[in-house]
């Protein structure tokens, strides 16, 4: 039989295929309960994790996002009471679903394997690894949930987050391997416990085999991403090798799991070929149109985190210069991509002044060809004021070449 022909998929679609999977085209404006902050999560897959508070925590910013009663509470019950979402490791430090608790026994089986092949770890150690990991899981047993600052530090010489003291090192090694989860964040300082004291309910879900964790990593990916290239699959949550995502991607297509297509990039980018469910087509026209409105997105967005593939679906080139040095910023330290509908269309550089309550925005860079119109300032000054009452802004202020 001649081949099938490769159906072409144009940016628009692909774009709306990876928003609607993203949650992106849902209502934001929807009763918000913890149990709806539960269901976001669940589909985006993971929600990252990160420390830097210029303006609020990623994994706020990234809920509030779609959601626009959200409260950061909502998401500290799901990880610190209800357990119905569990902090660990994707691509990095993230909340996952706690029903995905059995794939996660395979990382930290594959986490003590390398471990005990490695250096790094045992270079915090002293030589008394075994020694320092009983002491830790001793004393979390008998006391409950620690932070390493409950224990006695031994300063090294130079410091630095690579010449962690042994407990700390121990914390990390316990927690990546399992034996200890995340029970809360104190001043986002991690507390551990023992995980079947976290995790209660969870740990007995069943372990998949290699072949079903390949089979949920990278199903898992294609319905998160829409269409995807087999690194994009690997990557999404770093659950399986390169080798493995092209090999589960050509036996699903074999099997009429998948299809491949040929997607056009936005703006003036090459045609690129992915992969995508059969029924790609309905998936595309099942949501609701874009919300008319704009957004701000945090620099660690899920469709963000790529920043070659930002760029084929948006037309739209994004760097995240927080660790770039400030003479060297092209436009600012934690820029944050304006959305609306579903275009990107420009970005600014915002600044909390939490001793003075006011949200200050430094810089505003609108596309080319996107005119800051009257009704497009009043839908950023809207999409402004959103994110002044997530973190407790009396004021915003704009540039005044801005202001309309």
């Amino acid at each position: 039989m001649p081949p099938r022909a490769v159906p072409t998929v144009n940016a628009s679609t692909a774009r709306r295929l990876f928003l609607g999977a993203q949650g992106l085209l849902d209502d934001p404006a929807r009763r918000a309960t913890p149990a709806v902050v539960r269901k976001i999560v669940q589909k985006l897959g993971y929600v990252q994790v990160d420390s830097i508070n210029v303006i609020e925590r990623a994994h706020h910013l990234i809920l509030a996002g779609r959601l626009d009663g959200y409260e950061p509470r909502m998401l500290h019950r799901l990880l610190e009471r209800n357990r119905t979402l569990f902090e660990h490791w994707t691509h990095d430090a993230s909340a996952i679903p706690s029903e995905w608790f059995g794939h996660w026994q395979v990382r930290f089986e594959r986490f003590r394997a390398r471990r005990l092949t490695g250096t790094w770890w045992a270079e915090h150690f002293s030589g008394d690894q075994a020694q320092t990991l009983t002491h830790v899981v001793d004393r979390i047993t008998a006391e409950g949930p620690l932070k390493s600052s409950d224990f006695q530090s031994n300063p090294r010489a130079g410091g630095g987050w690579w010449e962690w003291k042994p407990q700390k090192a121990a914390l990390e090694i316990l927690w990546r391997s399992g034996t200890l989860s995340i029970a809360r964040r104190e001043n986002f300082q991690k507390a551990y416990d023992l995980t079947e004291r976290v995790m209660a309910g969870y740990t007995d879900l069943p372990v998949p085999d290699d072949r079903a964790h390949v089979d949920w990593a990278c199903a898992a990916a294609i319905d998160r991403l829409g269409i995807a290239t087999t690194g994009e699959i690997a990557r999404f949550l770093r659950a399986v090798t390169l080798a493995e995502a092209r090999n589960w991607c050509t036996a699903a297509t074999d099997a009429g799991d998948l299809v491949t297509v040929e997607v056009a990039s936005a703006g003036n980018g090459r045609p690129w070929r992915g992969y995508a469910r059969p029924d790609w087509e309905h998936r595309a026209t099942r949501p609701a149109p874009p919300p008319k409105r704009i957004r701000l997105l945090c620099p660690f967005d899920p469709i963000l985190r790529d920043r070659a593939r930002t760029a084929r679906l948006f037309a739209f080139d994004y760097r995240f210069e927080a660790f770039t040095p400030a003479a060297k910023r092209r436009y600012g330290y934690y820029v944050m991509p304006i959305m609306e509908g579903d275009r990107l269309v420009g970005r600014l550089d915002p600044k909390l002044h939490r001793d003075r309550g006011e949200l200050q925005v430094r810089g505003v860079w609108w596309e080319p060809g996107v005119r800051p119109t009257r009704s497009r300032m009043s839908a950023l000054r809207s999409a402004l004021g959103r994110l002044a009452g997530l973190v407790g802004a009396d004021s915003v202020s704009l540039p005044r070449a801005t202001r309309m």
